[in-house]
C-alpha cells in the first residue's frame, strides 16, 4: 500500500525538479549552455500548457452537469469545437496582435510570422521555441472563450458561438492581451497583471456578462406571470 504512495512522490518530485532546471534563474546559476536552455524553457511553456488544457476537459464535465440532458452533447461539442478554433484564430492573428510591434494599444495586424528557423540553425539566442510560447498562450486564449461558454449554455445555439468565438480569439483577446503582457500602454503604466486574472478570467468574465446581458435568460426559465420554472440539470 506504501509503494505506489513512493511512487506518487518520486512523480511529483520529480516533476518539480525537471520545472526548476527549466527556469531562467537555474539555468543562469548553474552556467548550463544556451542550447539546454531552450530545450528545457521550450519545454516548461508545452508541459505547463498541457496541464492548462485539461481545464478544457474541466468546463465541459462542469457544464454538461449543469444543462439539461437534451443539451449535454452540444455542449460536450462546443467546448472541443471553441478549442480547435482558438487554436486557428490565435495561430493566424491572434498571437502577432498581442506580441508583435504593439504599438500601445495594438500590436501587428499581420499574419504569424513567429519561426525557429534561428533555432534549427544552431542560434539558441531567444532563449526558448517561439512555437512553444504560441501553444502555451493559445491555451488561455482557449480558457477565455471557455469562461463564456458556460455562461451562455443553453441560451445561443452552436455556430453562432462559434462566430463568437472567431472574433474573441482572433480580435478582442490579443487587444487586451497587448496592453499588459504585450508590453502595451497599461504595462507602460505599472500594471501588472497576476497569473492572467485579468487578461485570461477578467475578459473572459466580461465577455461572459455581456453575453449574458444580451442573449438574457434561457428559453422557458421565467414564466408570463414572472414565476421561475425550474431546469434541472443533467447531474
Amino acid at each position: 500500500m506504501n509503494i505506489p504512495m513512493k511512487k506518487t512522490g518520486l512523480a511529483a518530485l520529480a516533476g518539480t525538479a525537471v520545472l526548476a532546471i527549466a527556469s531562467p534563474a537555474f539555468a543562469q546559476d548553474a552556467g548550463v549552455s544556451a542550447e539546454t536552455q531552450y530545450i528545457l524553457n521550450s519545454f516548461s511553456f508545452l508541459f505547463s500548457g498541457a496541464l492548462v488544457m485539461w481545464m478544457a476537459a474541466g468546463f465541459a464535465m462542469l457544464e454538461s452537469g449543469l444543462v439539461r440532458t437534451k443539451n449535454v452533447s452540444t455542449i460536450l461539442l462546443k467546448n472541443i469545437s471553441l478549442f480547435a478554433v482558438a487554436g486557428i484564430m490565435y495561430y493566424l492573428i491572434g498571437y502577432n496582435l498581442m506580441y508583435m510591434d504593439v504599438t500601445g494599444w495594438i500590436g501587428s495586424i499581420s499574419l504569424w510570422s513567429a519561426d525557429d528557423a534561428a533555432a534549427l540553425a544552431g542560434d539558441f539566442s531567444g532563449g526558448y521555441s517561439a512555437t512553444s510560447d504560441w501553444f502555451f498562450q493559445m491555451v488561455f486564449v482557449a480558457t477565455a472563450a471557455s469562461i463564456v461558454s458556460g455562461t451562455v449554455a443553453e441560451r445561443i445555439k452552436l455556430w453562432p458561438f462559434m462566430i463568437f468565438v472567431v472574433v474573441l480569439t482572433g480580435v478582442l483577446y490579443p487587444i487586451t492581451g497587448s496592453w499588459t503582457w504585450g508590453g502595451g500602454w497599461l504595462a507602460e503604466m505599472g500594471f501588472a497583471d497576476f497569473a492572467g486574472s485579468t487578461i485570461v478570467h477578467s475578459v473572459g468574465g466580461w465577455a461572459a456578462l455581456t453575453g449574458a446581458i444580451i442573449l438574457g435568460a434561457r428559453k422557458g426559465k421565467y414564466g408570463a406571470d414572472g414565476s421561475v420554472h425550474p431546469m434541472p440539470g443533467s447531474n
